[in-house]
């Protein structure tokens, strides 16, 4: 296996990079803040699974209709500008959460709206951030950025649902929202200082537009064999793993009897691991071996978490979830760079869009599926259904790559 340790950074040597990367920390610290805040407030208003699988849907489903149409914009408008955009109309969102919690104005149908709205940015925030990342640093450095950005995101998850469970319990879920506001400030700073980044390829004679445009990352996925098993598995770990996450608040309060905190240390747990296995992808010198990675973190995950649903002990249950974690980070951002790697560039942003649908999609609609399970069958069932398609679909995709990388 192909390690290097020394080369654990080698995104940073591109400035663009570097202000990309120091400004989503610290506004990603505030997102995963405002996460946590979100889905307790919902639970604290309503005490109910389903809603917390619901108002998951209501942020991610846009994106499974909407990611076509962001993906064509990444393709054809300056990315930095449509970043953003995106980043500054997020803002703006939770400025609007945080002053209807704060007021007490809050309500179950207002929340979905917000999230809703959220999710629509999303839908062309996300495409067009995925395949900005060659931008700043080129294919060279493409894995090692893909896995940087993924330790990022857990490196914030671990911050921000720490900071979000005290500052729940001293303050409200309202000043959550409000400081993930003022966080956008420094993604926002990080991507105009931004230079030199390369110009939009000029619209060619003959160019595909319309119809033929939106759909043609589709049909470059649907013509290479390799990425329909990447795709495939992503759709299974993406509706029935990782939508089990959905389920924290309810062991924090009903199996670990403990509030915001608990719910901060849960997450932040899970982080951990995450950060730890985005080095461990970042250390990597070679693509080749990549869907091996893929495979067995995504067998990690459902393993974990069955040893997770059989825990009682919250001091135990924190340690499972660092594996957890990192079969989850591992499994999402291999599965992302083996994609933009097999992509041109000219059809990036509309395969990330697919990426993105799967992602965004599935796991709302597994969500929604998790939550209601959870009050048929109950949690821990819920948990060990999930985990066992998990293992089954890495096994599956594991006999699938075995004769061709042989």
């Amino acid at each position: 296996m192909a390690i290097d340790l020394a080369g654990v950074g080698r995104a940073f040597r591109h400035r663009n990079y570097r202000l990309f990367f120091a400004g989503q920390l610290v506004s990603l610290v505030g997102t995963w803040a405002q996460s946590v805040a979100q889905t307790w407030l919902v639970y604290r208003l309503t005490g109910s699974a389903l809603l917390l699988g619901t108002v998951t849907f209501c942020q991610q489903a846009p994106v499974f209709f909407l990611a076509t149409a962001g993906g064509s914009v990444a393709d054809r408008l300056p990315r930095r500008g449509v970043l953003v955009v995106t980043q500054t109309i997020a803002m703006l969102l939770a400025f609007v959460l945080a002053a209807l919690t704060i007021t007490h104005v809050i309500t179950v149908p207002l929340l979905l709206a917000c999230a809703t709205l959220l999710g629509v940015v999303n839908a062309f925030d996300i495409p067009t951030r995925q395949s900005f990342v060659v931008e700043m640093v080129g294919r060279e450095d493409l894995m090692n950025a893909v896995a940087l950005n993924s330790s990022m995101v857990n490196g914030a998850r671990i911050i921000g649902p720490a900071v979000a469970g005290f500052a729940i319990n001293a303050f409200g879920e309202g000043w959550c929202f409000f400081a993930n506001g003022v966080s956008f400030a420094a993604v926002i700073g990080g991507l105009v200082a931004m230079r030199n980044l390369p110009p939009v390829p000029p619209r060619k004679p003959g160019e595909e537009v319309g119809w033929a445009r939106l759909t043609g990352g589709f049909r470059f996925a649907a013509r290479e064999k390799g990425l329909r098993p990447l795709l495939l598995l992503f759709c299974v770990m993406a509706f029935a793993g990782i939508s089990l996450m959905t389920l924290l608040p309810v062991y924090a309060s009903d199996v670990f009897h403990g509030d915001a905190r608990t719910l901060g240390f849960l997450s932040g747990a899970s982080g951990v691991g995450a950060v730890l296995g985005g080095f461990a992808l970042a250390a990597r010198r070679a693509e080749r071996g990549l869907h091996s990675w893929i495979g067995a973190s995504c067998a990690l995950y459902g393993a974990t978490m069955i040893l997770f649903a059989m825990s009682s002990t919250y001091w135990l249950s924190l340690l499972i979830l660092v594996p957890v974690g990192a079969g989850m980070m591992v499994q999402i951002s291999a599965t992302n760079t083996a994609i933009q790697t097999a992509t041109p560039d000219a059809l990036r942003g509309r395969v990330m869009a697919i990426w993105a649908m799967i992602f965004m999609g599935c796991t709302p609609l597994g969500s929604l599926t998790v939550g209601w399970l959870a009050t048929v069958i109950g949690p821990a069932r819920t948990l060990y259904l999930g985990s066992a398609v998990c293992l089954v679909g890495a096994a599956l995709f594991v006999a699938w790559h075995r004769p061709r990388e042989a």
